[in-house]
């Protein structure tokens, strides 16, 4: 079964990864503070029990949005240049001006290093969404959810 959503491309590229699904906000900072020192960056935040200890890099993240302190769009902008970073960011609400910074800068910074940014994916999007579905995101804002 597949099902297209429409949002806003706010880093724009294309990438296909498994979903890692959280309903709640996510806090950057505390959700990835350890991927220096793990093998693969996994989730340690435990507020946050939809993806606690649940791998995070190379995955498509859906998220609602992002919530938490000043330095989440420097830590996802690291994350990116250290290849640590989820392959994707697919927010359901508006991103906010903190997130899109980290993605942004990651896009025009590096010439290899990229993680795609879709926002206003709508409420339907992540209720729909289930861990492990196969996501490709286009250029455009256009995300394919597959199962």
């Amino acid at each position: 079964m597949t099902k297209e959503f429409k949002g806003r491309p706010v880093a724009p590229g294309e990438v296909t990864a498994e979903a890692v699904v959280t309903k709640q906000g996510f806090n950057t900072l505390a959700s990835m503070q350890m991927m220096f020192i793990q093998s693969k960056t996994k989730c340690v935040d435990q507020s946050n029990p939809d993806i606690y200890k649940k791998t995070l890099q190379d995955k498509a993240l859906c998220l609602p949005q992002t919530i938490g302190s000043t330095t989440g769009g420097m830590f996802l902008y690291s994350a990116v240049m250290s290849a640590k970073a989820p392959a994707c960011l697919l927010f359901s609400k508006e991103i906010d001006s903190l997130a899109a910074a980290g993605a942004v800068l990651a896009d025009v910074w590096s010439e290899n290093a990229k993680m795609p940014t879709v926002d206003q994916l709508g409420d339907e999007f992540l209720e729909y969404v289930q861990d492990g579905d196969r996501i490709t995101v286009k250029p455009d804002g256009t995300v394919i959810v597959e199962r």
